[in-house]
Formats: C-alpha cells, structure tokens, sequence
C-alpha cells in the first residue's frame, strides 16, 4: 500500500490529540484524551509529563485504528506542541525528575526580576528577540535543577535530559534528544541569528549545555518511530503558533495569520531577516525548513479573547453557552456607549501594563446585556486591530487580509467587527485545526508527502471571508472609546 498519509500530534496545554491527515489535507481519523492541570500553589502550574505521554499514546492507537489499513499508510509523523512548557527527565530511566512546569507558571517571577536589575528586561533582547518573563523556558529549567535534591549534580554527570514538550515526545517515539528552532527560541536560550544554544545565555540562566537536546530545523527526518507508528519517521515539529502559521501556508513576507482562543496569538512573517519590534511584539523564528535559512516573524499576544466571552457565560450569566454571545450580540446595532477593556490579569501585547486591570466603562442606563455582549466582542477584534496595527508601525509588509483561525472564528458577526477594523479582508481557515495541520505539513514536505510550499499553501485554504464594509469614521469613534477606557484601566495593581 502507497503510504500517502501523515500523522499528526498536538500536545496541548489541556489535552493532547493525533489527527491523521490525506493528501488533500483532509482529516481521516482523529482522537483526543485530556490531561490534569496541577496546581501546586497560586501562580504554579504543572503537567504529568508521562500522564501526557501515555495519553499521546492512546490517542496515537485511537486514531491509527480508524484506519482501513492501519499504519501501513502513514508516512511520517509531525509534532506541534504548547510552546516554553519544560520537562527535566532522567537519561537512564526514561523518567521525569519533577512535574512539567507549564507556561502559565509564574514562579520563576523572582529570579526574573533579580535578573533584570543588571540591564532590564530587554537585557537579551538583541539576542533572543525576547524579554526577560516568566513565559519562557529557561528560568523554568534552572528551578528544576536547583530545586530537586541531586538535580544540578546528575546534569553535571551526563544523567539528565531537559527541553520542551517536542523533545519530550520525540524522545519517547524516536529516543533522539533534539527539538526544533522555533520551540528551542522558547527557551529563550537559543541565539535568534545562530539557531545555536548560546554560551551567555546559558550561563546567565545557570543551565549546563550538556541537558539540552540538538536543534535541527522544523522539518527533517528525527528518527523513526517505536510502538504503533514503528518505523515511521517522525519528520516535523513546530511551536503551536507557529504551526497555525505553517497550517494557514503564510510563507509570503507579511502573510499574518491570527488564533482565536482562549487568548488571540497573531504571527506575521518577516521573511529571512529578524525584525525587532519597537512597538511591543516578539521577534521569533516562524519555522525553518530543511536546510534552507530559517524564517522570522513578529508576534502579538492578547490574554483576555475567548477568556472574555467564557467570562461573561460564567462570571456575569449573560450567556448560557459562549456560541449564544453572537445572537445577543447582534441583537443590538452598536455598544450602547459601554467599552470592556479585559485587563484581568494586566494588558498584554502591544501595552504590555501588568498593573492594568479590567474596567467596563461608558454605562449607562440604557445599557443591556446585548451591548455588553456587542462591547466584549468589540473588545476581542480591537484588541487584534492594535496587533495588527503594531505589526504595520514596526515596518513589515502590510498583510493583503487577515488569516483567521480558533473556535472563535465561528463568530461571523466578530469575523466582521474585525475586517471593519483592519480594513482588510478576513479569512478563516479551511481546516479549523489548523495546529495539526501545519505539522503534518512539516512533516510531509520532509517525507516528499507534498512537493513544496506552493503545493501546501494551494490545500491550505478558505472557508469563509468577510470583506470591509464600515468606513474610516466608524473605526475611529470605535477606537476612540477604547482608547479613552484603556487610560482609565491603568494603574490599578
């Protein structure tokens, strides 16, 4: 039998799935398992990294089983993963020293700010295109070492493996210790311009070389799989975000795409040379492929998106379930003058203002849950606009649309606040998972699955465009009110 098919895994931040893919890109079998979230202590939060393995695994059987043929299709295995979350194991035993510190966590905020008292938290901007925060990995792993008795003496003797959830699975399916570029620039440990580990950085953090697996590019043979994918190579791994990137086939300088859930996460490729931001964004590495020079993107990050409609469902009781937000919402033709600023944890990208905190201004009497409803949506695409609009001041190519994808994105009344506020048209994903399908496109460009990048972005697809139909006046008093409340946000914590 012709082995045309491509597995993919996405190990998540609350679960983990295997959706295998067809030439056409169209899935054909598919399982998902989730997994615990442990909190230890306000603040902390850890994974069972060999809980998420097993559920690999059973997702892995699942899906293979819904397969006329079994595995004797599948080609290649690709990985996408939750990006800076970091497992210590030991070399021998196959074992977790300690729990997987996910990127939630924030107890490593002291050693960070310690840290950034000898040149700020930009100190290895340059380098790594990112600040000093508790979102990456590096910090992460340092806590481990220093924190589980004998740690820092096993990693000096050669006995212990460290990285991110990739090279957690890799590991597992292939027993090679190696992760790609753009989960090893989450570290925060990797020179943006050498794609190598850099002896400052490593110093600085206090983590030995000797732990950290090879890097290698986003798509390239790793090694062949044990188990039920045995002997199939596993050729593909990518970050999340930068996956949706490769799913949506944004391989033109300015293609952006955005990821409605939870939180909104905006890339826009910048071709072969970093573009550091002086408007609040990330430089990080989009995805290398093969031999060929890696490719960078800026990216935007907003916490508060799909948060806030599931906070309005549940916080406020406005909504019995996060879909019937769209019908109350459009049950009114503006926000009634009420403007939500969702500063619940602080304001992330471009503001970044930890000490912001979530205000609903403008009320009135007239005010009803309907314009409440209109105003959190409001917020979501505004929130993308300023995203967007931080890409366009920093100098990057303005993107010809928006490419859209995430649960939220079957809002079409959103989907059209958002290309009224860009003045650009949106486009939503034809495979809504778009995660998976950006590491079976990894993976299968490496295995000859696909021909090149032309044939990947031809099957990546539309399902749905909005175009632009509000005029300049409208955005502006729309962005005027969001202005206005984001001054009256700040300052609070």
């Amino acid at each position: 039998m012709s082995r045309r098919l491509v597995a993919a895994i996405d190990q998540g931040t609350t679960s983990s799935r295997c959706i295998i893919f067809d030439e056409a890109a169209r899935p054909v079998a598919s399982a998902q398992r989730p997994h615990r979230q442990i909190h230890p202590r306000p603040g902390w939060v850890e994974h069972d990294a060999e809980e998420i393995w097993q559920a690999v695994q059973h997702c892995i059987a699942e899906a293979v089983a819904q397969l006329p043929g079994g595995a004797s299709a599948i080609a290649a295995i690709g990985i996408t993963n939750q990006r800076e979350t970091c497992v210590v194991w030991d070399r021998a035993s196959g074992k977790p020293i300690h729990n997987a510190i996910v990127w939630q966590d924030v107890r490593t905020e002291p050693l960070l700010a310690s840290m950034a008292e000898q040149g700020g938290r930009d100190r290895f901007r340059a380098s790594t295109g990112l600040p000093l925060a508790s979102y990456f990995s590096a910090a992460k792993i340092a806590w481990i070492l220093d924190s589980v008795e004998g740690a820092r003496d096993a990693a000096r003797a050669g006995r212990l493996a460290a990285g991110t959830m990739d090279s957690w699975l890799i590991w597992k399916l292939t027993g090679r210790h190696v992760t790609d570029v753009t989960n090893a620039h989450r570290t925060q440990l990797m020179d943006l311009r050498s794609l190598a580990w850099d002896e400052a950085l490593l110093a600085a953090f206090n983590v030995p070389r000797g732990i950290l697996p090879e890097i290698a590019s986003s798509s390239e043979i790793y090694g062949e799989a044990r188990g039920t994918l045995a002997g199939i190579p596993v050729a593909g791994a990518l970050g999340d975000q930068h996956a949706a990137l490769v799913g949506q086939g944004c391989f033109g300088v300015g293609d952006t795409k955005c990821t409605y859930g939870t939180g909104n996460f905006l890339l826009s490729n910048c071709g072969p040379d970093p573009v550091f931001s002086n408007h609040g964004l990330l430089t990080t590495l989009a995805y290398r492929f093969g031999d060929e020079p890696p490719c960078y993107a800026l990216e935007g990050s907003v916490a508060y998106t799909g948060a806030l409609i599931q906070w309005l469902r549940d916080g406020l009781g406005l909504i019995e379930s996060a879909a019937a937000v769209e019908a109350l919402a459009a049950g009114v033709e503006d926000n009634g003058g009420a403007v939500i600023v969702p500063a619940f944890a602080g304001l992330f990208a471009p503001h970044w203002r930890p000490d912001a905190r979530g205000v609903i201004a403008g009320l009135t009497a007239y005010v009803t849950s309907a314009h409440l409803a209109r105003a959190a949506l409001e917020a979501v695409a505004i929130q993308t606009h300023e995203l967007v609009g931080a890409v366009r001041a920093d100098g990057v190519a303005a993107p010809p649309m928006l490419r859209v994808d995430g649960g939220m994105t079957a809002n079409a009344l959103l989907m059209q606040m958002q290309a009224d506020l860009l003045d650009l048209p949106v486009a939503r994903a034809r495979i809504a998972e778009t995660t998976c399908l950006g590491a079976a496109f990894a993976a299968g460009l490496a295995t000859g699955v696909w021909a090149d990048r032309d044939a990947v972005r031809a099957l990546a697809g539309e399902d749905s465009r909005w175009q632009p139909r509000r005029d300049a006046a409208w955005r502006e008093m729309l962005l005027h009110g969001w202005r206005k409340a984001i001054g009256r946000s700040l300052d609070w914590a």
